[in-house]
């Protein structure tokens, strides 16, 4: 069954009409496939961004620049949450945003070009390294991701209201995230740095070559979306007035109870991949002992896996539901993981760096980042399922200001993940610039175990806060209905679209 099979099947127009504008939103029916597709290529630039501050900037700035790992961290938390305090403003002001362009088009338009030149000076800092340096660019560029990336996320909830059909456009931002970050991976681990992770000109490279890739996938996914979404809206979107109206109104949306509960399962998830993300090299170096090749294939295996969940997490979600697929594929996720560093504590696994420990590695990685991905995207469609909810109660629609807010949960979690670690990597004993064989087997094991219970907690706290999530397919097809009939019985009522 495909992912729209439950959606109505009127047919959205592929073009608009000769002589007519763009056709409007939402979309009836199934989305247009080059629609689908050109939303989800702006993902590219976020995976890009996420992967590279997750898996290379604590170890850029802590065993190649000399920093401490305490302090990097510290500078990664503070600069994460100042950017997720911008990230509600950004999506509230493109829900009020009445451009030519449309509410969120201008944006994307205009931000890349900023991201591009912030993430070059990320990776080739101008003098010495310090706190202040990265901070401030890690500010600048975390600030210019949000102008890309919220207004292009909160289009899907405006784009279509369907509930399966929010998880087609869902799952294609994910595996062109994970594509995106994946490819910088490949290209990290075979061209920039093959041979040598602490080669300083190697990390220049590789911010070039990802700022081309980041300016390039945004502006094509604007241009791509262009003749559906970029129009001044008909309707323009009512609000208080002043910023302190601006500020209740955020306020409100976010408070919504629904979304509350989804915000602390997507910060409980988020956490737990901003540790495995920041401590993954120390993994495959110190722990897993990975030759070069492992290196090189390991973003192919993590390529699979999301495939794996993109063919997934529909039929799960028809079969189970958004709330049930996210519960069940995040424990899952948890054991495949957890499972192997478990084993190889009691002394049951295979050598360090032999092809069976690799083998067996490979084996629970792929099946522990397929369900752990397949529940993020269960969470994700659940973001744009809360803008109904809200606007039933509010009579707005505030789809950038919940976008914002989860990618405010998620960009905080990163941070305490990312802050996590630098803790564990003190907990445990690692020295800076450790060379992988030469540290102690009783710190890599800490390190090892005390990350793999920070996992198991977190998985825990994910299914126990995902349960009380109340909006069901149910639910959210009677609220369509309901607000379909209030739309006709008063056309400018607050809050409708045409």
């Amino acid at each position: 069954m495909s992912a729209s099979a439950a959606a109505p099947q009127t047919p959205a127009p592929e073009s608009p009409a000769p002589g007519t504008s763009a056709p409007m939103t939402p979309v009836q029916g199934r989305v247009p496939t080059r629609l689908a597709m050109a939303n989800g290529l702006g993902s590219i630039a976020y995976g890009i961004k996420d992967n590279g501050f997750s898996t290379f900037l604590l170890l850029f700035y802590n065993q190649v620049l000399g920093m401490d790992a305490r302090l990097v961290s510290l500078a990664l938390l503070i600069a994460l949450v100042l950017d997720g305090l911008i990230d509600p403003i950004v999506g509230h002001v493109s829900d009020r945003t009445n451009a030519r362009w449309g509410r969120r088009l201008p944006y994307l338009y205009v931000a890349p070009l900023f991201l591009g030149g912030f993430w070059v000076l990320l990776w080739s800092p101008v003098g010495p390294a310090s706190f202040p340096v990265l901070l401030l660019s890690a500010i600048a560029v975390r600030a210019a991701v949000a102008f890309c990336e919220v207004p292009s996320a909160a289009l899907v909830a405006e784009i279509t209201r369907d509930y399966d059909e929010r998880t087609r456009l869902t799952r294609l931002r994910y595996l062109n995230a994970w594509g995106g970050g994946l490819l910088m991976l490949l290209l990290a681990y075979g061209v920039f740095l093959p041979n040598a992770m602490l080669a300083r000109e190697g990390y220049h490279n590789y911010g070039i070559v990802g700022a081309i890739l980041m300016v390039g996938t945004v502006l094509l996914s604007a241009w791509g979306q262009h003749k559906w979404v970029g129009h001044r809206p008909e309707v323009k979107a009512p609000g208080k007035a002043g910023i302190g109206g601006a500020f209740s109104e955020i306020r409100e949306s976010l408070s919504h109870p629904a979304f509350v509960v989804l915000m602390f399962a997507i910060a409980a998830s988020i956490t737990s991949q901003g540790i495995t993300f920041s401590i993954s090299n120390y993994l495959y170096l110190f722990v897993w002992k990975f030759p070069p090749l492992a290196l090189q294939l390991y973003p192919l295996l993590l390529f699979g896996s999301v495939i794996g969940s993109f063919l997934l997490v529909g039929p799960l979600q028809q079969r189970f539901g958004k709330r049930e697929t996210a519960a069940v594929a995040a424990v899952i996720g948890m054991i495949c993981w957890v499972t192997p560093l478990t084993l190889r504590h009691f002394g049951l696994w295979w050598p360090d760096g032999s092809i069976p420990s690799l083998g067996g590695m490979f084996v629970a990685t792929f099946f522990s980042n397929m369900f752990s991905v397949i529940a993020d995207i269960a969470l994700s469609s659940m973001v744009a399922d809360v803008v109904e909810a809200s606007e039933e109660q509010t009579g707005r629609r505030s789809e950038g200001t919940f976008a914002a807010g989860a990618f405010f949960a998620a960009k905080c979690s990163t941070g305490v993940g990312i802050f996590i670690t630098g803790f564990l990597l003190s907990y445990a004993g690692m020295p800076s610039g450790a060379t992988p064989g030469a540290v102690a087997p009783d710190i890599i094991d800490r390190l090892a175990m005390t990350y793999a219970a920070c996992v198991f907690v977190l998985a825990i706290l994910v299914v126990l806060i995902i349960r009380r999530f109340p909006i069901t397919r149910e639910g959210h097809e009677a609220r369509l209905a309901l607000l379909a009939q209030a739309a006709k019985a008063d056309p400018d009522a607050v809050g409708h679209h045409p």
